[in-house]
């Protein structure tokens, strides 16, 4: 034996490369033989394992070890036919009893964990509810408002937050990869299996078939945009007094109808689709026709001729829709010609609607805002002015979170935005974990995070607002929820100000530009009020201090839904 192992020992010293060649061989056989023994025994789940995943133990409380029941976490989803979908064509046997061995666990723990993991992440994060399988067609198509595709990381809810921002009320996906929006549903429902392809970025989940859709209803909140498929209501207004200054294209359409209108104004480039009956106008915002005076709905109810559920307006009170085509009075930014010697801060606290503000700012006066930081994800979507240095007198304004006494005697003057501070530490809860337009996750609202955040940010939304109203020169304070109920009026405070023209034509293309890129959509919003007994008392004496110290500057307090607790 001994002279054998001498041989091999002299071989593989003269052919080093086969010697290792040997090894790798070996190593690959016994992981060979590895993998095959974990795959040939049957995971069963034995009665102690599957009491446990019950939540129905007799051992130790799993409180006292600082462990949420586990029945809590994967709690049972409802045996309906949309849920078997979502996970697979092979759980869904229409007219059959489930495999035996499914019903037992005999797949283990693993695979039930992760149906039920999945399950309570679709009922906390989507709000929307699957409705089935339809039919789709390249050239008329089940879903006619906007759409989206993305061939690598396509998902489920990633598609209907998309359509929820935007408004509509259905969300489809097809083909993995290709999501639709829409406010009605022109096609056939067929057959669940006939959506079977799984979504490109979500694994385990479907995205349609070829030419199917997978339809969701989207439970919207009130506070997004009602919509005609692409086109935004913007409500029903009086008849102008110069009708050709005021809507410049008209046609007389006999089979008047919301899709036609638009379509007839999407085609002649205007950003506004005015019905009047039997009348389509088309037009630009302007000072012969502001919309800032809406009327009772009830005087534009004449329905379409072609539409039963909508309406065409009359020849004395249109019906307004604006359009997808872009108004680009307001869009053209630049830096300042010549650098400025006063330096003009945009105050907040995090979370109050700066960058909006800014947003806001530069469309109404054509001129970039500066930052006291630098954020690259801000200079991508379009705000230059990051990368200046604050100093540098190229901007008509600087965004600030500061709130010390140095800080702030640096600038010269001030736009000061208060907001609602409930709603604002939620708006930088959410931006500080899920980013500028994204959200915290279900576990930082119920985890640690939340409670510690607000102890250590409620506070600074009081010293922030009391610090610029005693050591700030020239301070405009501007109220975000009026910001939001009275554009025109507060940009032009803010503009008058900064000390440039206002420009009524600028300012009403603003209004139809208003949202931008950094606006939440309302799919995510909590179903409940993550605010303590505890947290609100500490919270409403910070309100109660900055009014009467906004109150003492002979400035507004704050507004009453400021105390809605």
């Amino acid at each position: 034996m001994a002279k054998i192992i001498v041989k091999f020992q002299r071989y593989f010293r003269r052919k080093p490369v086969r010697f290792f060649t040997f090894i790798i061989l070996y190593l690959t056989a016994g992981s060979v033989v590895f993998l095959h023994a974990s795959f040939e025994g049957e995971q069963v789940v034995s009665n102690n394992d599957r009491t446990l995943v019950e939540g129905t133990s007799h051992g130790p409380d799993v409180k006292e070890l600082g462990i949420a029941p586990l029945s809590r976490v994967f709690k049972e989803a409802p045996e309906s036919p949309s849920t078997h979908r979502r996970y697979g064509p092979w759980l869904k046997t229409p007219g059959k009893e489930l495999p035996e061995r499914i019903k037992q666990g005999e797949f283990g723990g693993t695979w039930n964990r992760a149906l039920k993991g999945r399950n309570m992440r679709e009922q906390e994060e989507c709000r929307a509810k699957y409705i089935g399988c339809y039919t789709d067609d390249t050239r008329q198509r089940a879903l006619r408002g906007v759409s989206f595709f993305d061939y690598k990381k396509m998902t489920v809810f990633r598609c209907q937050d998309n359509c929820a921002e935007r408004g509509y009320m259905y969300a489809g996906l097809e083909f993995g990869a290709e999501c639709y929006c829409g406010h009605r549903i022109k096609a056939l429902n067929v057959s669940e299996s006939e959506c079977n392809m799984e979504c490109k970025g979500e694994k385990g989940n479907f995205c349609g078939g070829v030419n199917r859709l997978s339809i969701y209803r989207l439970e919207l909140t009130q506070e997004s945009a009602r919509r005609y498929g692409s086109a935004i209501f913007r409500g029903c207004f009086h008849r102008p007094d110069n009708l050709s200054l005021a809507l410049p294209v008209s046609s007389i359409m006999k089979n008047m109808s919301v899709d036609k209108c638009v379509d007839l104004c999407t085609e002649k480039e205007y950003p506004l689709a005015v019905l009047g009956g039997t009348v389509c106008h088309c037009a630009f915002p302007t000072t012969y026709f502001t919309l800032h005076e809406r009327e009772d709905e009830q005087l534009c109810s004449q329905k379409c001729i072609v539409e039963e559920f909508e309406s065409c307006g009359t020849s004395d009170y249109f019906i307004v829709y604006q359009t997808q085509v872009q108004d680009n009075r307001c869009m053209d930014r630049r830096f300042l010609p010549a650098r400025s010697k006063q330096l003009i801060a945009l105050a907040s606290f995090p979370g109050a609607g700066n960058t909006w503000a800014r947003h806001l700012i530069e469309l109404a006066t054509g001129f970039y805002t500066g930052s006291y930081y630098f954020d690259g994800s801000l200079y991508n979507k379009g705000f230059k002015g990051e990368r200046d240095h604050w100093r540098n007198g190229r901007t008509v304004c600087i965004k600030t979170h500061e709130s010390g006494r140095k800080e702030i005697e640096d600038f010269d003057s001030a736009v000061l935005i208060i907001r609602n501070p409930y709603k604002a530490l939620m708006a930088e809860f959410n931006r500080k974990y899920g980013g500028h337009v994204g959200f915290a996750s279900q576990a930082h609202w119920k985890g640690k995070e939340w409670p510690e955040f607000v102890n250590n940010y409620a506070p600074w939304w009081a010293t922030h607002t009391l610090d610029w109203l005693k050591y700030g020169k020239n301070v405009l304070v501007i109220h975000f929820e009026d910001l939001k109920k009275d554009l025109f009026i507060q940009l032009k405070r803010m503009i008058n100000l900064l000390g440039l023209p206002i420009l009524a034509d600028r300012l009403l293309c603003v209004e139809g530009q208003k949202d931008g890129n950094f606006k939440r959509s309302g799919l995510r919003k909590l179903e409940y009020d993550p605010y303590t007994e505890d947290m609100r008392k500490m919270i409403s004496n910070y309100i109660r201090t900055v009014d009467a110290a906004l109150k003492l500057k002979n400035l507004t307090g704050v507004p009453e839904d400021y105390y809605p607790r």
